[in-house]
């Protein structure tokens, strides 16, 4: 057995040093790749999410296993956020502080050699963006359980930035908590959105305990790391990053839970192939305005993937919509819609096209 296992151990440091060998290779065009872009004097956007995306789904398409596509786009993207770090490292707002799933959704969708800036709101990521103290954001916008992250929504009415990507999480929440026992717990700390995601648990394992709305779950397991009789809910980053013990695992109440992310930067992304459009639309306040301003969405056979209201600040009972719907604005079919949608809405902007999420 020792000499067949020597045999295997020899095959894999071979194939180590040959990946090596490869990854620095591909280091190296990368590399030329921004020589090529300085010699024709492309000095701005370095990041193509574009590419990105189309080189992750060439990838699935060639990866024959056993690796999992999901293993085989981590490792992937890793290699080219250490690449594009050789060029210039990206600085990436999101919010904090630091054990969030928005840190998750950042380092899924850019890397580990991405510069994460945490910000303590959801406001304070577009601020960085726009004032150019960071190259991208990462802002939540919507979770399967709970819908809408309202203050995402109305910071994109006014925010000049574009939706340049999209990032979709499974989330998971946990109790972390230094007491030993749930009858030990006197109140519990985490994000609104969190407490609402584990509602119904609370109420048939924590009844009468206090719930206690914070700036995110990463502050929320800080607090419980310092304070006794507390406990936090938030992912297994915040857990490691406080040293916090989940006392119960999974306790979200749908088990498909999951977060949308939306990369706000000051560009939006060329055609990859797969892309979505987003957009804020208004209506005549009128019967069958609604109907008649989505009537060039259907009469081009486009898809709309997303439809989400929300009141206007400006006149009472009158609505703004999101929505979101499949290929690139630069599409000829979408760029004669929304052209037509723009001769019938009373408000219209948009958003940005951006590659769908690659998983």
């Amino acid at each position: 057995m020792l000499k067949e296992l020597g045999v295997v151990r020899e095959r894999i440091d071979a194939l180590d040093a040959k990946m090596l060998e490869l990854l620095n290779e591909r280091a190296r065009c990368a590399q030329e790749v921004g020589e090529i872009k300085a010699r024709h004097g492309e000095f701005g956007q370095i990041y193509r999410p574009e590419r990105e995306a189309q080189v992750l789904r060439r990838i699935q398409g060639l990866n024959g296993g056993p690796l999992p596509d999901e293993s085989v786009t981590f490792f992937f993207r890793e290699v080219m956020s250490a690449c594009l770090s050789l060029e210039s490292p990206l600085t990436v707002a999101c919010l904090g502080p630091l054990g969030t799933f928005s840190e998750g959704a950042a380092v899924k969708h850019f890397g580990h050699a991405a510069r994460l800036a945490p910000q303590r709101t959801i406001d304070a990521v577009f601020q960085e963006v726009e004032a150019g103290h960071a190259h991208y954001g990462v802002v939540p916008v919507e979770n399967s359980t709970e819908g809408a992250v309202g203050r995402t929504l109305d910071l994109l009415l006014g925010s000049p930035l574009k939706v340049c990507g999209e990032v979709v999480l499974r989330i998971h929440q946990h109790l972390l908590t230094r007491e030993p026992s749930l009858d030990r717990i006197t109140k519990v700390y985490s994000h609104a959105q969190s407490l609402a995601q584990c509602h119904e648990w609370l109420n048939r394992s924590l009844p009468g305990v206090p719930r206690i709305s914070v700036t995110s779950n990463a502050e929320a397991a800080r607090l419980a790391a310092e304070e006794d009789g507390v406990a936090a809910i938030a992912g297994q980053p915040a857990a490691e990053r406080y040293s916090l013990p989940a006392l119960v695992q999974n306790i979200e109440d749908e088990p498909n839970n999951t977060t949308r992310f939306l990369v706000m930067g000051r560009h939006d992304a060329g055609p990859s192939g797969a892309d979505k459009t987003s957009l804020i639309i208004s209506a005549a306040n009128r019967p069958g305005a609604v109907h008649e301003l989505l009537a060039p969405l259907a009469d081009a056979g486009v898809s709309m993937t997303r439809f989400e209201s929300r009141p206007a600040k400006a006149a009472l009972w009158e609505y703004m919509f999101y929505v979101d719907i499949e290929g690139h604005r630069d599409a000829p079919a979408i760029k004669q819609a929304l052209a037509d949608l723009a001769g019938r809405a009373a408000y219209m902007k948009v958003l940005g096209s951006y590659p769908q999420a690659v998983y």
